[in-house]
């Protein structure tokens, strides 16, 4: 019976231990037993070599923006003084055309709102927009009298239908 004790507890003890090894971290100035690391490689980094760029660089823009020996000026400064006036003669262009086009619409709507209508007489699409609105809380005086809206909008109302039971009856 200790013999099946025994395996029954290294299956557990084997169930019970991780499976995975554990990494520990290693520093390459611990590697070697003190502070410092000799014998690591560390690159200089993306800094020192835009630094070192800017050099070269800013010797070439100098040379080049310096005028020539004659006087006359140089190529970049010719470049820059072209770039310069073409943005500027396309942005009058545009500001033209934009001009044109607010005169234009400022025509048509002069046009549009003074035109004079056929008759002046515009009918309302329903009546009962005179007595819309609450009846509560109104001032004394505020009031309007709709009696004459009224009385014409009635008898335009009896015309009509006397004109249809006419055009009705003549069928």
């Amino acid at each position: 019976m200790s013999t099946a004790l025994r395996q029954r507890a290294t299956a557990i003890a084997r169930q019970a231990r991780p499976n995975s090894v554990r990494n520990t971290r290693s520093y390459a100035s611990d590697s070697h037993g003190h502070g410092h690391g000799h014998g690591v490689d560390e690159p200089l980094g993306n800094g020192f070599f835009y630094a070192m760029a800017t050099i070269p660089a800013s010797i070439f823009l100098y040379s080049i923006s310096r005028p020539a020996e004659n006087g006359e000026q140089s190529r970049f400064t010719k470049w820059m003084e072209k770039m310069i006036t073409e943005k500027r003669d396309e942005e009058e262009r545009i500001n033209a055309h934009n001009t044109a086009l607010v005169n234009q619409a400022a025509i048509d709507r002069h046009i549009l709102t003074y035109a004079p209508s056929n008759n002046g007489h515009h009918e309302l699409r329903y009546p009962e927009v005179f007595q819309q609105g609450s009846p509560f809380n109104v001032p004394a005086g505020h009031g309007v009298n709709l009696d004459k809206v009224i009385a014409h909008y009635r008898k335009q109302h009896l015309d009509e239908e006397e004109r249809k039971a006419k055009l009705a009856a003549s069928k």
